[in-house]
């Protein structure tokens, strides 16, 4: 025999119910029992509309009335007309009663536990009575059992305790003597031995099947619901969660007490002993295999089987030094608690008896704070005991898995996972058996510690980096487009999956919680909101996604004033803007301690030599003990290319602009051909190596004439450029007189730094940089004559936007 059990939403309507059908209907003669919950949404208005009663409101009239609509809508659309007069006759004697029921309540203005559990129990008693007559219609071999003929209880109105001996020689008794294939039964209802009704709690349709199942010792046990199976975390949470397929009981009852809503925890118990299988299918998917819950299976596999979460927990703490060495502390704290009739979630204590720390439910932490403070009133008043402190708005995590016991560093790879993507954590506590590791934490960071702790455990160590780019010209365009091109390879050869969750430019910006399909990313963009820079982090802040990089492809000083912002909320920064790094000491040294302090990367590649790795060496160089003695460099790739380009044949000014055209330049030129843009430079490798140097600091030979570098617009700064041609003439045939080139030198030696156009002789390692190539010599302690050189591309929207993306690539293997 089996036992199948349909929740709420698998008869919501009467299309669900002809699905419900069709699955009993394909296990041929084979007998079953079938379970069932309310139609969707009735357990609801019954509650509802009970409450309204109870406040004398007569508002209960019209939800009554929804109520039986509901049901004899029902009715209309599954039976046929010539068999529904039984069917309509049976509902609108019971509304009868239950209207009855609820004018008495109305009339007294209370609703007692008693009254409740008869009002509420006609949700599951006219949905199973009109499936059955349902079945019967369509021709299957169906009889209604009313389950409160076999499920016998104590008067514990609202969550029963079952008398197993009455109960369970009652149901052998009845299917045994049953003819019937097919006995349709309510969920969640019983009766006490006086003959009331009483109700078996939360998830109670479950728990009768148990009930069944085990009294007859079935072959399995079915639930079905609206999942294919217990999933490794909650896939509306983790939508890279998957199903387990087969999981112990034990595993099963962990996973279901904390939150995983497909299987209530007492469902196991009756069935635990006997050995009978539980299936957990989906009404929606039947051909779907689910999970099928037994004895444990697992042997040496799996450790971590499912991350689980409870909401709406909140601490109540006691400390105090009168608490060290105080027998009956503890049996007082846990005493008021449970005569207050408030279940304890969680328990941890310190050893050294200073503090007990409990989670209950947030509904019940006013109460429990009350009766805790009166208990321990005389402790209070003597200041041996602190009044009880109150956390709200937390959420429990955890992991479980039956041989999470025999391997070693769980609890250190969870916490460490946690603390990376800045998760706090508030309390702590493992069970003996060692199935189960559970951290308290806040719940606005309950999305991202079940994705981080998922991905650490579950994917293949694939890790999941969201993007947040502000900047989407030049740079950021061919970013954009080096991200879409490469992202099959970097999941595939990295285990990296970078998704682009928000861009902004100047007027636009949008933002896709799945990730901006990277190939009309200008389409989505152009039909944003807005582009607002605090809503931009607010948004980042609130979606609140583990490895969340913001990433700055912009040349503005504004921008370079929110990366405090980010690291301090643990969303890393990636940046080619200059400006962050070489401004005011302070901030920089601020940004830096930001970054360790929340364990969010700031990576700033390409302020040095667009896609070349300079910093990246000047760290390893640092890191290993290495000290620098002196920097030499070109660093501009704009200056470089204008120099390498400038002759007597070609005006000053048409190769500035060939400069601009072709991306070489910050859109501001100025902020190239000044040397500001060097002396940043230059000052950033400075401070990464350890001095303390400010822009001020740093000695700049200007080349250009004073009107040039006071001009306020590009096309009057071009106008000065052709102003002076003489001027830079007469610099290009000098150098060229004595057999050399010119170049802009950024140098550092001896805590000082200057930068200015040099003539570089022959033979001098600046003398063959082409194009827009940049070059750095490091003379350190190990390097101390001969230089260690990088040389490249320096310059370019593409070799620039490499560099960041390497920046990416960086903090995914953080």
């Amino acid at each position: 025999m089996k036992v199948l059990k349909f929740g709420g939403t698998s008869v919501a309507n009467p299309e669900n119910i002809n699905k419900v059908k069709s699955i009993v209907q394909k296990l041929d003669k084979e007998k079953v029992a079938v379970v069932v919950s309310a139609f969707g949404g009735v357990t609801d208005l019954l509650l509802n509309t009970s409450a309204l009663a109870a406040r004398q409101d007569t508002a209960y009239k019209e939800s009554l009335k929804t109520i039986e609509d509901k049901h004899i809508t029902a009715i209309r659309e599954l039976i046929p007309v010539q068999n529904q007069s039984s069917a309509l006759s049976k509902v609108k004697s019971d509304m009868n009663v239950l209207e009855t029921l609820l004018e008495g309540s109305f009339l007294i203005g209370e609703l007692t536990p008693k009254l409740s559990d008869k009002i509420v129990s006609y949700g599951e008693l006219l949905s199973s009575y009109i499936i059955s007559e349902f079945f019967k219609s369509e021709g299957l071999d169906a009889i209604f059992k009313d389950s409160r003929e076999l499920i016998i209880t104590d008067n514990n109105f609202g969550k029963a305790n079952v008398n197993f001996e009455k109960t369970n020689q009652n149901c052998i008794d009845f299917f045994k003597e049953n003819k019937h294939q097919i006995v349709v039964l309510p969920g969640f209802v019983s009766s006490s031995k006086s003959g009331d009704s009483t109700t078996l709690g939360r998830g109670g349709s479950d728990y009768t099947a148990a009930i069944i199942a085990g009294a007859v010792e079935a072959d399995i046990l079915e639930i079905w619901t609206d999942v294919s199976g217990m999933y490794t975390a909650n896939p509306r949470l983790v939508k890279q969660a998957k199903c387990v397929a087969h999981i112990s009981y034990e595993e099963a009852m962990e996973l279901s007490h904390f939150g995983a809503k497909v299987l209530f925890p007492p469902t196991i118990q009756p069935v635990l002993g006997k050995g009978i299988p539980i299936a957990i299918k989906n009404t929606f998917d039947p051909e779907n295999p689910g999970t099928l819950i037994t004895k444990n299976t697992n042997g040496n596999g799996k450790t971590v089987r499912g991350i689980s979460h409870v909401g709406n927990i909140s601490l109540l703490s006691l400390e105090g030094p009168g608490m060290i060495g105080i027998p009956g502390i503890s049996k007082r704290f846990f005493e008021t608690l449970s005569l207050k009739n408030i279940s304890i979630v969680l328990i941890t204590q310190a050893s050294s008896e200073h503090s007990i720390c409990v989670g209950i439910a947030d509904e019940d932490v006013d109460v429990a704070a009350e009766a805790v403070n009166e208990t321990f009133e005389y402790e209070i008043s003597t200041k041996k005991i602190k009044p009880v402190i109150v956390e709200k708005d937390l959420t429990i995590i955890a992991l479980v898995g039956d041989n999470m016991k025999s391997h070693q560093g769980l609890s250190g790879k969870m916490f460490s996972t946690l603390g990376k993507n800045n998760v706090n954590i508030r309390a702590i506590a493992q069970g003996a058996s060692e199935r189960n590791i559970s951290a308290v934490i806040k719940k606005d960071d309950v999305k991202k510690a079940l994705n981080s702790l998922h991905e650490t455990f579950f994917e293949e160590n694939i890790k999941q980096l969201n993007l947040f780019v502000m900047g989407v010209g030049n740079v950021g365009s061919k970013f954009l487009d080096q991200i879409r091109q490469q992202k099959k390879y970097l999941k595939e050869e990295l285990k990296l999956n970078v998704r682009v969750i928000g861009i902004s430019n100047s007027r636009t910006m949008a933002f896709d919680e799945n990730g901006i399909p990277l190939k009309e990313w200008e389409t989505v963009l152009a039909n944003g909101e807005k582009a607002d820079k605090q809503t931009f982090f607010d948004r980042i802040k609130s979606l609140n996604y583990r490895n969340s990089v913001f990433v700055d492809n912009t040349a503005s000083a504004e921008v370079s004033k929110t990366y405090a912002d980010y690291l301090h909320n643990s969303i890393s920064v990636v940046t080619c803007n200059k400006i962050a790094c070489s401004s005011d000491y302070t901030y920089y040294k601020e940004l830096k301690q930001l970054a360790k302090q929340y364990n969010s990367p700031f990576l700033f590649e390409t302020n040095v030599g667009a896609g070349l790795p300079i910093i990246d060496t000047l760290k390893h160089l640092i890191a290993s003990g290495d000290k620098i003695k002196k920097i030499q460099a070109v660093l501009s790739g704009s200056l470089n290319f204008v120099f390498n380009t400038f002759n007597d044949s070609v005006t000053f000014h048409d190769v500035v602009k060939q400069a601009q055209e072709q991306g070489y330049t910050e859109p501001d030129p100025t902020i190239d051909l000044s040397g500001v843009d060097v002396m940043r430079k230059i000052l950033i490798l400075a401070r990464e190596s350890g001095y303390e140097l400010d822009i001020d600091d740093i000695a700049n030979e200007a080349f250009l004439p004073k009107e040039s570098l006071e001009t306020d617009s590009n096309e009057a700064f071009f106008e000065s450029l052709k102003k002076y041609e003489n001027d830079f003439q007469k610099m290009y045939k000098e150098a060229a007189n004595a057999d050399s080139k010119l170049k802009y030198v950024a140098q550092f030696e001896d805590g000082k730094a200057k930068v200015g156009l040099q003539k570089i002789p022959k033979g001098h390692d600046f003398y063959n940089l082409e194009g827009s190539d940049n070059i750095v010599l490091f003379y350190t302690e190990r390097y101390p004559n001969q230089p260690m050189i990088i040389k490249g591309a320096g310059a370019g929207a593409d070799v620039t936007a490499s560099g960041i993306f390497a920046d990416i690539i960086r903090i995914g293997n953080f």
